[in-house]
């Protein structure tokens, strides 16, 4: 038996997994609980959206420019998506910061692997969200159809 003792304490990893746990639970709640922010109702976001693809056309047709971009105001679910993102991102670098300082491995990868959960969940949830908005654009422009017809001579 050795003489020396294993020190148990593992500041980085711990609190690797502290960040990491509070990532999860955020996104978790921003998921279940979210949007804080107040929100349109799906049907008038749809016929904006339809009515804003009809006037480009017609702009288009008419040979008159495009609209420039409007800048989007931020909202506190922004805020908290960037939050999520920071908190699991520090959850990683302090995780990945333990194992290199040789701290306990537990903890290290504790803190890892909740805060690439946290990203994953948030990814994933992200590419689901674009393809049900993508099929959403699709369907608005496959429903007009007959009013882009006659705007675009089809």
């Amino acid at each position: 038996m050795s003489d020396t003792s294993i020190d148990t304490r593992a500041p980085l990893g711990w609190s690797g997994f502290a960040a990491g746990a509070a990532a999860l639970v955020l996104t978790l709640v921003l998921f279940w609980a979210g949007p804080f922010a107040p929100q349109q109702s799906a049907g008038v976001s749809i016929g904006e959206l339809a009515a804003e693809i009809a006037k480009s056309a017609a702009r288009s047709v008419a040979g008159q420019p495009q609209l420039g971009p409007v800048a989007i105001p931020r909202t506190i679910d922004d805020h908290l998506a960037v939050a999520v993102g920071v908190l699991a991102g520090l959850a990683v670098v302090l995780g990945v910061a333990s194992l290199i300082r040789h701290e306990h491995k537990r903890a290290a990868l504790s803190g890892i692997g909740l805060g690439a959960a946290a990203i994953g969940i948030q990814l994933f949830a992200y590419a689901i969200m674009m393809i049900v908005g993508a099929l959403v654009i699709a369907s608005t422009i496959y429903a007009m159809r007959d009013t882009l017809g006659d705007i675009l001579g089809g």
